[in-house]
């Protein structure tokens, strides 16, 4: 009788040891259309052209959105069709800058964390830090060129 009960007890821990064991799933390797799914993407030029259409889709979004909410100055004065033809028109010329500026945004600091990722050769916050100082620097330059082109002239006379 003992006998019988040490089997009973031996099946059932035996039971719940298999129950514990998370299962091992197989090693799979990738197909050939991952492999080369992967290695486009890993493409520089690539992942910035993607990036840049990306972002021109929600800067135009933004755009539209943004657009929306301006109120026209002279609002009390203006009927409803105007009101409409300048939240249109305001629509459109807000969405079309963001779409600019956010398609060159996303393009610069995917084509810069890309270029630094491959010179580092590592995938790190690093690279992510580096191309956001170099995006701003190249978004800023534009404004620091305008600016000093004014500037410096005033100081030449």
């Amino acid at each position: 009788m003992s006998g019988n009960s040490e089997n009973v007890q031996d099946k059932a821990s035996s039971s719940s040891d298999e129950a514990q064991k998370p299962q091992i799933e197989p090693i799979r390797l990738p197909t050939v259309e991952e492999v080369r799914g992967q290695d486009i993407w890993n493409n520089c030029a690539v992942r910035s052209v993607v990036s840049g259409v990306m972002g021109g889709g929600l800067g135009l979004a933004m755009g539209l959105f943004l657009g929306a909410l301006d109120n026209p100055i002279m609002q009390e004065e203006m009927t409803g069709r105007q009101q409409f033809i300048y939240t249109a028109k305001q629509m459109g010329s807000r969405s079309w800058s963001s779409c600019k500026t956010f398609a060159v945004m996303g393009f610069i600091f995917s084509a810069a964390e890309c270029v630094v990722e491959k010179a580092r050769a590592k995938h790190d916050t690093t690279n992510t830090v580096v191309a956001g100082c170099v995006t701003g620097g190249a978004l800023s330059a534009k404004g620091f060129f305008y600016f000093s082109s004014i500037l410096v002239p005033c100081f030449l006379v």
